[in-house]
């Protein structure tokens, strides 16, 4: 049997500190369908605010032999990784430090896309290379290249590679994903292309990278094992034909599954057409899976006409085959403070990384740019890295599948006011 890392996580019940950072009351909103809504008890905080500069990108991880959180972050412009570190359950956390400096002092390591923890004080992120920590991310030394596609295309990597270990805590399998573009003439159309590689040994050597067919016009690519031994990948979908040469916010999310180890995947099934991606993916005791995700394009406005933002969740209680979307969570939702040009989008949503505690509260890390005001100029400042901890909600919810069952390119599907 193959338990994976860092999904659940031996943690007692959070507190609150009592310095900047602490927790602030904030709700969760679970749509019942056409019936109204759940608000759920949660708590909210943006742990960059004090920092005033640009965070985005966030990815986390527990480390259990430290009972530490590990922070990734992409700061200042150009983006470059740091880390940051919790003792508290992510109620406080330390000054961000640079993954890597030149001989000036500078930070040195480009935007870092993923970090997974191997276990033994063992952490591996993406940035220009495959880079390692061997002190539950304090210093990193240790890098390797990152091999490009089959075809020699540069391999991009978005998505945390999947990490799994025996009953002993060995490692016995690193499953990651890329993609890369493919162009005219090349192609008839522009489109992305995932991929997929698998590790024996810890991440030090690779089998070869595979180009999955079903995975053609998909990019960033998120694994789950299932609790049926299904491997589920949700996977960013690109943007609709008709929608070509709009902003990347355009593109989608679906879901693809293979049933033997990777080998062969069964086609995307599409969730959402445009709008949302960025998935985050965590496995319940129960073995319902849940999926967090960025709302970037599908929110109605605001009664200003101002453009609305947010971090969404939804579950599959049948190991990923299917989604409810009629009973989605509305974790956090914002409101931009520009509209009517091409930079409407600057206080947008990017990115969600999740853990699950053993008291079944889940933490989810996120992207925001609300602070971005109308006065702000190219590049945009500042940007920031907020936590809600939650919870799935306990109550029986209606049997409604509207928009389950409406088409995926529909604004039935694609369309949603988040008012509360």
């Amino acid at each position: 049997m193959r338990y994976l890392i860092g999904m659940t996580v031996a943690l007692a019940a959070l507190t609150a500190p009592a310095a900047f950072g602490e927790w602030q009351k904030h709700e969760v909103r679970q749509v019942n369908g056409r019936a109204g809504v759940f608000r759920l008890p949660a708590k909210l905080s943006i742990i960059t605010e004090k920092w005033n500069r640009v965070v985005a990108v966030p990815y986390i991880v527990y480390m259990p032999e430290k009972n530490r959180l590990l922070m990734l972050v992409a700061c200042d412009y150009p983006h470059c990784a740091f880390v940051l570190t919790s003792d508290d359950r992510g109620a406080t956390w330390t000054d961000p430090r640079p993954v890597g400096v030149n001989a000036q002092g500078k930070p040195s390591v480009p935007m870092g896309t993923s970090l997974a923890y191997l276990g033994g004080g063992r952490v591996m992120l993406y940035a220009d290379a495959r880079r390692f920590s061997r002190d539950f991310g304090q210093t990193w030394g240790d890098s390797v290249p990152i091999a490009p596609t089959p075809e020699g295309k540069p391999w991009y990597t978005w998505d945390p590679p999947l990490v799994e270990r025996d009953a002993a805590g060995k490692v016995t399998l690193v499953a990651e994903t890329g993609y890369t573009w493919w162009k005219p003439p090349e192609v008839a159309f522009g489109q992305q292309q995932g991929y997929i590689r698998f590790s024996t040994d810890e991440a030090k050597t690779w089998s070869a990278a595979v180009k999955v067919p079903e995975w053609q016009a998909i990019s960033e690519v998120a694994l789950l094992r299932a609790g049926n031994g299904d491997l589920v990948a949700a996977c960013r979908t690109d943007m609709p034909r008709r929608m070509e040469g709009d902003i990347d916010h355009a593109e989608g999310l679906g879901v693809s599954i293979s049933k033997d180890n990777g080998r062969t995947w069964s086609a995307v099934e599409r969730l959402y057409e445009w709008g949302r991606h960025h998935p985050a993916m965590i496995l319940m005791p129960n073995g319902d899976i849940v999926m967090t995700y960025v709302v970037r394009r599908g929110y109605t406005a605001d009664k200003d006409g101002f453009p609305r933002f947010g971090i969404e969740a939804i579950t599959s209680r049948d190991h990923g085959r299917t989604w409810d979307l009629d009973h989605r969570y509305i974790l956090h939702s914002w409101t931009g403070k520009r509209k009517g040009d091409d930079t409407y989008w600057w206080p947008s949503s990017q990115a969600t990384s999740s853990v699950l505690f053993a008291d079944g509260s889940i933490l989810t890390a996120f992207g925001t740019g609300y602070r971005v005001g109308a006065d702000a100029t190219y590049p945009p400042s500042p940007r920031d890295v907020g936590l809600i901890q939650w919870r799935l909600n306990a109550e029986a919810v209606n049997d409604d599948r509207t928009i389950r069952d409406a088409a995926f390119d529909s604004e039935l599907r694609n369309v949603f006011d988040p008012s509360p």
